[in-house]
């Protein structure tokens, strides 16, 4: 069975919906699906109500094509208003039982987020790169 992926792209100019097909390693295009962005100035969205007209047209356009309906995709942003930046999250752990638990790697990773944001921005996404333990890179 095959997997499908949907992508979408939300620019200035153009929403773009892409449908793939992942069957043994290889993605096949099966629907595509592209709007003029409305709402939108220098990657923001301005107008919310026009934005969600012109990113419908294009998921529709897509399901139509695919002959899938679409309900979750993987979203690409960019502009100015996006930024990165890493950061670590320590945590001690004080036990000799059975070594890493689930909920040491959750308090590190929301160590990692305890960081100062402006009112007006918010973490998007948490992507780890890597653990370490007792100085031991790569685990």
């Amino acid at each position: 069975m095959a997997d499908i992926i949907f992508g979408l792209d939300i620019g200035t100019t153009k929403v773009c919906a892409l449908v793939g097909e992942l069957r043994e390693g290889q993605l096949q295009i099966i629907g595509l699906g592209q709007a003029a962005a409305r709402g939108m100035r220098k990657g923001m969205v301005i107008d919310v109500s026009e934005a969600s007209l012109a990113l419908a047209q294009a998921v529709e356009q897509a399901e139509q094509t695919s002959g899938y309906d679409l309900s979750q995709a993987i979203i690409s942003m960019a502009g100015e208003h996006i930024s990165s930046t890493n950061n670590k999250g320590v945590v001690a752990i004080g036990r000799n039982d059975d070594g890493v638990a689930v909920t040491d790697i959750e308090r590190a990773l929301d160590v990692a987020q305890a960081i100062p944001i402006p009112p007006n921005r918010q973490i998007v996404h948490l992507i780890p790169r890597s653990y370490t333990i007792d100085e031991h890179d790569g685990v």
